[in-house]
């Protein structure tokens, strides 16, 4: 897996893994900043959440038509700067009017920053691959690079949680997921007799002597503190990724050309007839017309499904569960996966000894580690977005060997098959989400406080459970989709045609409004349902022009 593969690929991926662990730390929050700021609900929080989401991943067409110009390497560097002035200002803590304003300014920069930096330093990893004795490891590479972004989301929503925590603590309060919304209802005079008593019994168990209304201006404003700070770790994180990034230029360097820099670098590129161009251009279109759907439907781990782990899921584990609720724990299973593999795959007796010796002692770390846990762990719903990337990192030498055993045979399926078979695991996912949800109220009951009982709180399992499902289809799409582009697209039109990549995320991240729309008085199992039917008829359309795809990619 990690045999073999040039220097840059690592120093570019560490690069990514500094933006992406703000990226995602920033992300973990930023609905319930919405809603616990401003008092949005879930449509207008969806609108701000699709709008920002749509911006991050349409931004990079431009950026990778500003690379094929100027250079990869420039408009990298330009987009770290750009994203250290979006973070800094949604860290800032404001008074309403004024955080409105400074929002949606940190919202643009951040846009524009990672438009920048984004698909052009995913098109140097491809150049990287372009040299004869590294193109059989192009989509070995971009698995690597893919799980090294989720070892920086993995640790994202811990940070913010424990920033949350620490915030609150010093104002003497505690996290409740029912006190935001309850309080600006008490605030804005909308709320019911039956919310008001809730939010009173909340207050109580918070030992706050004041009234209502200092209460309730109080905790919104500390809970909004706590967020801003949580920006704040992307700013550091950011700082990181810099000074990766410009202390091994050395690694990468002479992988930042476009095609016009092709010839002084040395590098010969593949000639294309127009008919050929053209055959590849509508070939990527058409499978971006796919991946809309897909991340319409993954994207919903920042939006609804965090409502769902704010609002129906248990806010407390106990058991053996509480293991998945500790990042340490997550990093010390990922150290025992690889070491595992290490074991079988070494050569010698020498490393197979030291490959044990790893095991048994992250193994013992983690018994240790458990046991020194409270029998009862209290959970924040960011907290869910941690397992997605853990996931990632743990399956991505699995994903590898399988794939790697079918090629062997000559059996592996080619890219696009990959990404068809991604929105059928995908749409699987959802139907694990509407077993979990059947028999629950709406939304729109649990928010008005109109029920003051908690019994309809369902196990973090289904959560936990359907990220894993969603984790099988993301490595199935991902990384194979983005090393298709990379493979695929014309020499000429190598940067707009990753960036149209992201124009198709972006589409597909502005879809998931949609989504954030229906919630409320819908039934959940019906709104999990539309995802289930966009993700198959998704695979139903990209299994119906597979040999014209097949045909581009050999």
């Amino acid at each position: 897996m990690f045999e073999g593969q040039p220097k840059g690929l690592y120093a570019l991926a560490l690069a990514n893994t500094g933006e992406r662990f703000g990226y995602y730390t920033m992300l973990a929050i930023f609905t319930l900043f919405l809603q616990a700021k401003f008092g949005f609900t879930a449509g207008e929080a969806s609108n701000i959440y699709g709008g920002f989401l749509a911006a991050v991943y349409f931004i990079p067409l431009v950026g990778g038509i500003l690379a094929d110009r100027f250079g990869y390497g420039k408009m990298v560097t330009t987009g770290i700067v750009v994203m250290f002035l979006g973070y800094l200002l949604l860290a800032i803590p404001m008074a309403n009017n004024m955080a409105m304003i400074s929002m949606f300014a940190a919202l643009s920069l951040i846009s524009i920053g990672t438009g920048l930096f984004k698909g052009n330093l995913q098109v140097m990893v491809g150049n990287l691959y372009d040299a004869p004795q590294y193109s059989a490891k192009r989509d070995t590479a971009f698995s690597i690079f893919y799980m090294a972004i989720n070892i920086g989301a993995l640790f994202a929503p811990t940070a913010a949680t424990q920033v949350t925590n620490w915030v609150l603590s010093k104002a003497n309060f505690t996290y409740n997921p029912q006190i935001p919304a309850l309080a600006h209802q008490y605030l804005d005079k909308t709320i019911t007799p039956e919310g008001e008593a809730t939010l009173t019994g909340l207050m109580h168990a918070q030992n706050y002597s004041g009234d209502l209304a200092t209460f309730a201006t109080t905790y919104i404003d500390r809970l909004s503190e706590a967020y801003n700070y949580g920006f704040g770790v992307a700013c550091i994180s950011l700082v990181v990724s810099m000074l990766i990034y410009v202390g091994f230029r050395s690694t990468f360097k002479h992988a930042d050309y476009n095609s016009k820099q092709a010839a002084a670098h040395h590098v010969h590129e593949e000639e294309l007839t127009p008919q050929q161009t053209k055959e590849r251009v509508v070939a990527l279109v058409l499978v971006f017309a796919v991946v809309i759907f897909f991340w319409m439907s993954f994207h919903q781990n920042g939006l609804t499904l965090t409502f769902f782990a704010r609002d129906f899921t248990v806010t407390q584990v106990t058991g053996l569960d509480r293991i998945g609720f500790n990042v340490w724990n997550l990093a010390l299973l990922i150290v025992t996966v690889y070491a595992a593999f290490s074991l079988f795959q070494s050569k010698t007796s020498k490393a197979k000894l030291v490959s044990g010796i790893i095991i048994v002692a992250a193994l013992a770390l983690l018994g240790v580690n458990y046991s020194m846990m409270d029998e009862t762990i209290d959970i924040l719903p960011q907290i869910f977005q941690q397992f997605n990337p853990f996931f990632v990192v743990a399956l991505t030498p699995v994903s590898l060997a399988v794939f790697g055993a079918l090629a062997k045979r000559g059996k592996e399926p080619s890219a696009p098959r990959k990404i068809g078979i991604g929105m059928l695991i995908a749409a699987c996912g959802f139907v694990i989400m509407s077993c979990g949800s059947f028999g629950l109220p709406t939304p729109s009951e649990v928010t008005s406080g109109a029920i003051s009982s908690t019994d309809y709180l369902v196990s973090s399992n289904w959560l936990v459970s359907t990220y894993l499902v969603l984790t099988f289809a993301e490595l199935c799409l991902s990384p194979m989709g983005i090393s298709f582009v990379s493979k695929v697209a014309p020499p000429k039109y190598k940067g707009a045609m990753m960036g149209l990549w992201f124009v198709a995320t972006a589409i597909g991240n502005y879809l998931t409004s949609i989504i954030g729309h229906l919630w409320g008085d819908m039934e959940l199992w019906m709104l999990w349902g539309v995802l289930i039917i966009c993700c198959l008829l998704s695979a139903l359309f990209i299994f119906s022009i597979m040999k014209r795809l097949e045909k581009v990619a050999k």
